[in-house]
């Protein structure tokens, strides 16, 4: 009877630890549980019937004085109050007031380098006259009060502004050296207004990056002649700005996959390449993007291809590289960026490239923006790959996804590191990318080591880099190991389907990804993404039993890690055997591996470049 009613006992604890595991719940904070209260969101991962967001038009101009690094000019915004709630005051970011004397931020400026902050010279509202002395600066902020707007209606501001360019510390804008400069961030832009926090209201402070509404860019950018200008967005005047045979040369870029030199050594000593005037203005447009960059030079080369990144429609993207010709690296770098935008389209996240063109210009930074990349030229050939493809893959998320890279950094960085991973070897069989994979070993488990899901903006030094890249990124990898490609990508792209050009948060993707699949991965997003714990998995036993011999792996932490097995034959021959984080899922501490041996075995080696472990002391067993 003892022994039934042991057996008894096991069973229906174990199917109470099954039921638990299969009914897991995440925790959900209140100000997200009041969105599903309100409708604007829903558990099943779609945005709710009452879903809204704000959105502007930008009209700009702007004037930029390479000599004195003075860039002025003025903005009329159509803003749009799509929310059910009546305005009294807008939120703008002054994001070049990272420079103003005085203000916090998390980063070293040199103090040449600091400035009086953004000038805001007239403010009208709808036509009207404020004094721009009435708005409340703080920081990186601008609050101005404004006449009502209500629900469903618009509002019109007009400003001018200016500001002198940073020429020593470059954060992500500013002199990249002389005669070159990326400029972004540079026009007030209005914050944003969303159902989870109302107004966008932290500070940039130079780490946490940027949460930013999709709008219509309309720009006109005015530079000394001899100046090229490759920003956001679609040329509008290349004849204006270009000699005819340059104008020529783009078009047929686009047309050819091949690599076609836009811009070469020989025109740049020949000259005459812009238009003859004193100044040109360059004139581009881009709809429904979530920020406006530009990079501007007169002594760069122009590298370009075409990319067919549709083939239902045949469209097609055109993937420049614009550079200093003394940065030998960046000649490879129009290589690196056209098999990136070509392995997004049709290998992962197998999504057609959704932008004209894409822009990797010769920087000082490493930075994303739609349509172009601020990257340094680095001469280490693996390096050079990572980086590009890197902040391409940022294409997606954050900018075509929307998320608040402010909050939540694991939304974007996250997917850039696994894109990374995963495209790096298509560009280069040779590369073996396992960026963060050491720090996080080293790191896990420690105090800095906090749950994903802990605020960006609650995060500094390791703690928001673990959180913001390699954690996020093994969590996605580890889901995509366990689904497969196919079931993985379905998820993925209702995900992508639901919330392009919106703003999902961390639980819109948790759980569009389960309606996506067909599967409840609660138990891994709450395990991997929500609690503390480690990655770390041992050899518990090995040996023969019978004709087989079998492995017991421990999960010696909490954190489901698949399990990556490498037998070593004594005349050099492997064999290996992989388990997926499904093995985990029960809560189960050990997990037994048996196989057929193929020889005298020399050792066996648990884990692969993306297993994570933070003991590695115990994954090599050897036959005595």
């Amino acid at each position: 009877m003892k022994q039934y009613a042991s057996v008894f006992l096991f069973l229906s604890l174990f199917c109470l630890t099954a039921s638990a595991f299969a009914q897991t719940k995440l925790p959900v904070p209140r100000n997200i549980q009041a969105a599903y209260h309100k409708g604007t969101r829903s558990k099943d991962g779609a945005p709710g019937k009452n879903y809204w967001q704000n959105r502007a038009n930008y009209k700009v101009s702007i004037n930029f004085t390479p000599k004195t690094r003075l860039l002025s000019g003025s903005e009329t915004i159509t803003y749009y109050n799509n929310s059910p709630d009546t305005l009294h005051k807008v939120w703008f970011k002054l994001y070049p007031n990272i420079y103003k004397k005085g203000v916090p931020r998390d980063t070293h400026i040199k103090p040449s380098d600091l400035i009086n902050g953004v000038n805001i010279g007239r403010i009208m509202i709808n036509g009207e006259t404020r004094d721009a002395g009435k708005s409340v600066v703080r920081g990186t902020n601008m609050i101005t009060n404004i006449p009502a707007l209500p629900p469903n209606k618009k509002m019109q501001f007009t400003l001018h502004f200016s500001y002198t360019v940073n020429k020593h510390s470059q954060i992500r804008t500013g002199q990249v050296e002389p005669g070159a400069f990326f400029i972004a961030y540079f026009m007030p832009r209005i914050a944003v207004y969303d159902d989870i926090d109302g107004w966008n209201t932290h500070p940039y402070t130079g780490t946490q990056e940027f949460y930013n509404d999709f709008c219509n860019f309309d720009v006109r950018i005015t530079v000394p002649d001899n100046y090229l200008v490759w920003a956001t967005g679609t040329l509008q005047n290349p004849s204006d700005v270009l000699a005819k045979k340059y104008v020529q040369r783009i078009k047929r870029a686009k047309a050819h996959d091949g690599i076609t030199s836009i811009i070469d050594t020989t025109d740049l000593k020949q000259g005459n390449i812009t238009v003859q005037h004193p100044t040109n203005t360059w004139h581009f447009k881009a709809d429904n993007v979530t920020e406006f960059a530009f990079g501007t030079s007169n002594h760069y080369v122009w590298k370009s291809s075409g990319v067919k990144v549709d083939p239902k429609t045949g469209r097609r993207t055109r993937v420049d590289a614009v550079f200093d010709p003394k940065h030998k690296d960046y000649y490879d770098v129009v290589n690196f960026a056209r098999k990136t935008v070509k392995d997004m389209s049709y290998k992962f996240p197998q999504w057609p490239y959704p932008y004209p063109h894409e822009t990797v210009f010769d920087g000082l930074s490493q930075m994303e923006f739609p349509m172009m990349v601020n990257d340094n030229p680095l001469q280490d050939h693996a390096a050079s790959i990572e980086l590009t493809d890197h902040e391409i893959f940022h294409t997606m998320f954050p900018f075509y996804m929307g998320t608040n890279e402010t909050k939540y950094a694991w939304m974007d960085e996250g997917w850039a590191t696994i894109g990374e991973w995963l495209i790096s070897p298509m560009i280069d069989s040779t590369v073996v990318d396992h960026y963060g994979m050491n720090p996080y070993d080293h790191a896990a488990g420690t105090e800095v080591d906090l749950p994903i899901m802990t605020l960006s903006t609650q995060e500094t030094g390791a703690a928001y880099y673990l959180n913001s890249y390699p954690k996020p990124a093994l969590g996605y990898l580890y889901v995509k190991d366990m689904l497969g490609d196919s079931l993985f990508l379905k998820g993925l792209h209702h995900y992508i389907k639901l919330w392009h050009g919106k703003h999902p948060m961390p639980f819109d993707f948790f759980y569009s990804m389960n309606q996506g699949t067909g599967r409840n991965l609660n138990w891994f997003w709450k395990r991997w993404f929500f609690e503390r714990g480690v990655p770390n998995l041992a050899i518990a036993s090995a040996g023969k039993k019978g004709s087989e011999y079998r492995v017991v792996v421990k999960s010696k932490g909490s954190k489901p890690v698949p399990i990556d097995l490498t037998v070593t034959y004594q005349d050099g021959s492997t064999q290996k055997m992989h388990r997926s984080i499904l093995v985990w899922k029960g809560g189960n501490r050990t997990v037994n591996i048996s196989f057929k041996p193929k020889g005298a075995i020399q050792k066996i080696t648990l884990g692969a470049p993306h297993d994570a472990d933070i003991d590695q002391s115990d994954n090599v067993f050897t036959p005595k």
